[in-house]
């Protein structure tokens, strides 16, 4: 609490036994937009009383890039670069995501082995969104081993992202269909080595912080938030699992022949930063054990669909052959007509829920389109689970969270 005197400034002249009157005064504190700790262009207006926060106030837009309206204006599979630009930390799982939107839309059945493709870049997205969230949320408390630790397996994972697609960060990864290529031997050998080096490197990172009595204080009981408060907040993913609540859009509403798969949804008790910390460290594992699977019964046949009309065709056979020549063109230059439909699709987000309301009015692109975004959800909660707390506290919160600014605007 501020205090601010509004007596003589010498005591002496106070008659015997008259007081100091002190008024208190709240303070105004700006976290963000630009600040090392908010992990991206945003702004949080705190009120406080000391050095504890009495309320907040969210403020978005500053990196605002129209997403929605632009997308009215590009055809279909342009409109997947602008899904990279959402949650950057995890770009195939978008990229994914508006490929079977659209393919819902066109009624086209991808082949079991483009869908087990998938479901291989997708997990491994997954790891690479918590090892961000993980690693980051150590260093916001004082701890940056952990964070060096996990970032080099990261790299691994954008290698096997450059071998696939030929990007990294935004990985524009696939197509309307199925892949734009099968897996190399050169991807198999990586995601191979990845599935045998990581487990021990997860594992020291646990021995790191899991029982760590500073890292236990600094988050055990910190930015908590009840089951029956995160639902009607919309609350999806691991901040939603950490309060309780087994929602996991992979087993609610299985997608890509996720059913094919066993893995465990792994909740928490209490909702706070350490119950957060806590499932998506588990969740890596179980991410982990979706890819073996994934591997070892990867299916044999096409990775793409019979689907002329929306898939861009092998660029040999557009040497050679007058029609896929034709479709190359018609298809590039954005020509092929949607059928009239309105279709939602959600996935599992690095996040939580990850959908798109998908809109079309029977035109070359879409009539209308909403990106459900996680982050922007669950970002208003954020102020209620601060309130009480120190600006420390509100730290580790927001890390644990994983508010990733791309998310905020669409």
């Amino acid at each position: 609490m501020t205090e601010t005197a509004v007596a003589p400034k010498d005591t002496a002249d106070l008659a015997q036994g008259e007081k100091v009157q002190y008024v208190n005064e709240l303070t105004t504190l700006n976290l963000g937009p630009t600040h090392p700790a908010t992990h991206g262009i945003f702004q949080n207006v705190l009120t406080m009383d000391g050095e504890k926060i009495v309320a907040g106030e969210q403020t978005v837009g500053y990196i605002h890039r129209a997403f929605e309206k632009i997308a009215e204006r590009r055809p279909f599979y342009q409109i997947t670069t602008l899904t990279d630009r959402m949650n950057y930390c995890s770009s195939p799982i978008n990229n994914m995501g508006w490929h079977m939107t659209v393919e819902k839309l066109l009624s086209i059945e991808v082949p079991k082995r483009a869908q087990y493709i998938r479901v291989i870049m997708m997990e491994l997205a997954r790891i690479a969104d918590h090892i961000v969230c993980n690693g980051i949320l150590g260093v916001d408390t004082g701890a940056f081993t952990g964070f060096l630790y996990l970032y080099e397996k990261r790299e691994d994972i954008y290698e096997i992202y450059e071998e696939v697609c030929g990007a990294r960060l935004t990985t524009n990864m696939g197509r309307v269909g199925g892949m734009e290529r099968d897996l190399s031997t050169t991807a198999i050998r990586k995601i191979n080595d990845f599935l045998k080096t990581f487990p021990p490197v997860l594992k020291e990172f646990e021995r790191l912080f899991n029982r760590n009595r500073i890292f236990m204080d600094r988050t055990i009981g910190v930015g908590g938030i009840s089951a029956e408060r995160a639902m009607s907040y919309g609350f999806t993913g691991p901040n939603l699992r950490a309060a309780g609540v087994d929602y996991d859009v992979r087993v609610m509403s299985p997608y890509s022949s996720y059913e094919d798969f066993e893995f465990d949804i792994p909740v928490g008790q209490h909702g706070d930063t350490y119950d957060r910390y806590m499932v998506r460290n588990e969740e890596m594992w179980q991410s982990l054990r979706i890819i073996e699977q994934a591997m070892k019964n990867l299916p044999e046949g096409p990775y793409y669909a019979d689907a002329p009309e929306f898939y861009l065709p092998p660029k040999k056979e557009v040497y050679r052959s007058m029609e896929a020549l034709i479709y190359h063109f018609k298809i590039v230059m954005g020509e092929i007509e949607a059928p009239v439909g309105e279709v939602y699709h959600a996935v599992e987000g690095g996040n939580g829920e990850l959908g798109f309301y998908l809109l079309s009015d029977g035109g070359r692109t879409p009539y209308r389109l909403h990106f459900r975004r996680p982050c922007f959800i669950y970002y208003q909660a954020y102020p209620e689970m601060c309130v009480g707390s120190t600006i420390s506290d509100a730290i580790v919160t927001m890390s644990s969270l994983n508010v990733i600014a791309g998310e905020l605007d669409a």
